[in-house]
């Protein structure tokens, strides 16, 4: 290689310092414009073309060269007049390069602002780490959670474009109240994207699953950088993350430590909906308890019922309704025995409108009207037919769920439009106690394969949304296949409960139509517990012990099993009957409202116990027992 010449080094240094940017070409050009004003006004001055001195002559060049209009007013020597048409010259050339630079750097910036690569500068912020269609449904129950706060704030990192994610939770969440959402473009597993979020900041951090193949991997890779990252802070992180395979669950905990709350989603959807197609309105319930809307779970230190029983403490509030405790060593425990003793540092957990509404209420009588109280027998459990149309992937789940609650010799049969479903079923589920499973391959839209099924010899009939097909496209099969089973019931006069998966919650309003018994939207039910948790860490022991087939759950269960129908009473009888049987009432459903979404489908979760209400047949009340 021949050795460069001066011209070429001279290039060279150019070239680099060119290349650096804005702010190194104004500098230049600030450099150049004093050179430039500087020698002229040198010359004019060492010359006496001007009666000045050189700092004047010095400042009527900068003048000049901000304005070329000055040098209009100019008179003097020829020397002069020439001097300050040069340095108008430079100057016209100057700021025109000035003018361009400045623009192409404000440019730039926006083009930088636009891809969401700045950093975030917040506090006590919550983040959310990756894009999927769960992020409106988190956003907008952070927002009204949030409410109350000063300056909330809620950041979201994910793969897609800045602009487009903003678009989209503008069009989807239009109510943010207070909430003010700042998105960025990045990856949530490299280091230096969530340096861009202000994690060590947050109030807490929800890793999203992606869609696609093999999410967990993704969550728990996301879940290693926040833990182990060169900038993590000293303090623990509040971490939620949803895990789909539950053989995944080992390795989260591993990595998350006691840093992180998992929501195994696979588990709680299959858990929601076997229990909802066996008891209408169990859906409803959840909801009710899970959003921000309305009332929501607490704990609650109460000193004063130190000492009393559980089932003492379950009347004790007016506007609150207890459901379980939390004891001093951190287990948690929905119903537990009536004459379980509160110790001090034990807390309550209840349901509220807020915190601040958990009072005591100091009544001494409450019109309990023992002759209203029923007690009526089980019946013993009957063999039941289910019939399960579609597939996704959480088929065998469903299935291994359901055989909690089936009595012996039940059935299930799945029909889906899946090759290999026999396959999988056989894979998955080979050791099922109470039930047989039958798999047939068929279209659940054609009308002719569900006429083939005999479905009014089913009790329960789940309709499940394809995970291979897009959401819209899933969502309109499934109200296909409800419109011809809820001719196929009108036809017939045969009963029997429908309950469905939607993936779109705002497709809920179309099939209400074809007036099914249940609707399971499970992206919202996830993301209504992703958000209680991130507000609450403590809230997942209590979700978890809710939906474990283990212990006490919540039932719907008719009301004349517990007090006389056609008469007003308070809500305190209720309480009582169900006292009496061990369970712990929090509600009830008016059966005349179940079909009346503007009345929470006749839902009422935490009622006023004072209040008289008058139940009749149908009606059920909502309790939470061990069957």
């Amino acid at each position: 290689m021949k050795n460069a010449s001066v011209a070429d080094r001279l290039r060279y240094q150019f070239d680099n310092f060119m290349s650096k940017g804005t702010i190194a070409l104004i500098v230049g050009l600030a450099v150049a414009s004093f050179a430039i004003i500087f020698l002229i006004s040198f010359v004019v001055w060492v010359t006496h073309a001007a009666d000045f001195s050189l700092g004047e002559l010095m400042w009527m060049g900068l003048l000049r060269t901000l304005d070329s209009g000055t040098m209009g007013g100019d008179s003097g020597t020829p020397q002069f007049l020439g001097g300050m048409l040069a340095v108008t010259f430079g100057g016209i050339f100057i700021i025109s390069a000035l003018i361009g630079i400045i623009n192409n750097g404000i440019e730039d910036k926006l083009d930088e602002l636009r891809k969401g690569r700045s950093n975030v500068i917040e506090s006590g912020h919550t983040v959310i780490l990756g894009w999927s269609p769960q992020v409106f449904s988190i956003i907008s129950e952070l927002a009204i959670a949030n409410a109350n706060q000063r300056r909330p704030r809620i950041v979201v990192l994910g793969a897609e474009d800045k602009v487009e994610m903003e678009d989209a939770i503008h069009d989807r969440v239009p109510k943010l109240g207070r909430t003010r959402v700042v998105c960025r473009t990045g990856s949530p597993i490299d280091l230096d994207d969530l340096d861009m979020v202000s994690l060590q900041t947050s109030k807490s951090v929800i890793v999203l699953s992606p869609e696609g193949d093999d999410p967990d991997t993704h969550v728990i890779k996301t879940m290693l950088a926040i833990t182990n990252g060169p900038n993590r802070r000293p303090g623990p992180y509040h971490i939620v993350a949803e895990i789909h395979d539950p053989r995944n669950m080992d390795a989260a905990r591993m990595v998350g430590r006691d840093e992180v709350e998992l929501v195994l989603v696979g588990g709680l959807i299959s858990r929601i909906t076997v229990q909802t197609c066996r008891q209408s309105g169990l859906s409803v319930v959840y909801t009710e308890l899970l959003d921000f809307g309305g009332d929501e779970i607490y704990f609650k230190t109460e000193p004063t019922l130190a000492g009393k029983t559980y089932g003492e403490s379950l009347s004790a509030y007016d506007r609150s309704s207890v459901m379980g405790l939390s004891f001093a060593d951190g287990r948690v425990q929905l119903n537990p025995p009536m004459d379980t003793v509160l110790a001090t540092g034990d807390e309550i957990i209840a349901i509220s409108e807020d915190d601040d509404t958990i009072v005591l209420s100091g009544r001494k009588d409450h019109a309990v009207n023992a002759a209203a109280i029923r007690r009526a027998a089980l019946p013993a459990p009957q063999p039941e037919r289910t019939l399960i149309l579609g597939w996704n992937w959480r088929v065998p789940t469903i299935l291994h769920e359901l055989d909690h609650y089936v009595a012996p010799v039940s059935a299930v049969t799945v029909v889906a439009d899946f090759p290999d479903g026999e396959a999988e079923i056989a894979a998955h589920c080979p050791d099922l106690a109470h039930q047989t499973v039958g798999y047939q391959l068929g279209d659940t839209t054609d009308r002719r394969t569900l006429d083939s099924l005999a479905i009014p010899t089913y009790q329960h009939v789940i309709i499940l949304c394809s995970d291979a097909l897009e959401e819209q496209k899933a969502d309109a099969r499934t109200l296909i296949t409800l419109l011809h089973l809820r001719d196929i019931a009108d036809r017939t006069g045969h009963s029997f409960s429908i309950v469905s998966e939607m993936l779109d919650i705002r497709n809920r309003t179309l099939a209400e139509v074809t007036r099914p018994d249940d609707f399971i939207v499970s992206e919202k039910l996830v993301s209504l517990m992703l958000s209680q948790i991130s507000e609450n860490k403590r809230l997942n022991a209590v979700f978890g012990d809710m939906f474990d087939p283990e212990g006490s759950e919540i039932y719907l269960k008719p009301v004349t099993h517990y007090v006389a129908v056609g008469r007003p009473l308070n809500f305190y009888t209720v309480l009582e009957a169900a006292r009496q049987q061990g369970e712990t009432a929090i509600g009830y459903r008016i059966r005349a409202n179940a079909a009346d979404a503007a009345r929470a489908y006749g839902v009422v979760v935490n009622p006023a116990k004072a209040e008289p209400v008058a139940f009749a047949e149908g009606d059920k009340i909502i309790v939470i027992a061990e069957n």
